[in-house]
């Protein structure tokens, strides 16, 4: 009588764990529409800053941008790499979002305000190269 229980329970088993990783395929495959349907776009453009903590406060701004799945700001060549969801956010939010945070972008000026509010090694010169 033991094993007919033993037998039951381990067939039970296996057929709840079968039934689990077609669940799980399921799952991953509407994933993976879902996010081939988002129109992704990757720009770079230029942004003034001088050090790590300009880095911070750029990718930071940018990040808070509803749609933008990532930002890199490059210090040495002074430009922003950047990946959004076009149906969720536009170029221009990001530049603003970063003028907002006190920094010049190619097509917006830093506001003024939160400019001199950055600490001293982030008051970049504003004559400064972009995008190299």
């Amino acid at each position: 009588m033991k094993k007919v229980i033993l037998s039951g329970a381990v067939i039970a088993i296996l057929g709840l764990a079968s039934c689990k990783n077609e669940t799980k395929k399921e799952t991953e495959t509407a994933t993976i529409e879902a996010s081939n349907k988002m129109a992704m776009t990757n720009l770079s453009f230029g942004v003034r800053g001088n050090c790590g903590m300009c880095k911070k406060t750029i990718e930071n701004a940018v990040n808070n941008v509803e749609g933008v799945t990532s930002a890199n700001w490059n210090v040495d060549k002074k430009k922003i790499d950047v990946s959004f969801d076009e149906t969720k956010t536009d170029l221009m939010s990001i530049h603003n979002a970063i003028a907002a945070s006190g920094y010049d972008t190619e097509k917006v000026l830093g506001d003024k305000e939160a400019y001199k509010n950055l600490p001293g090694c982030c008051q970049y010169d504003h004559e400064m190269k972009m995008n190299q």
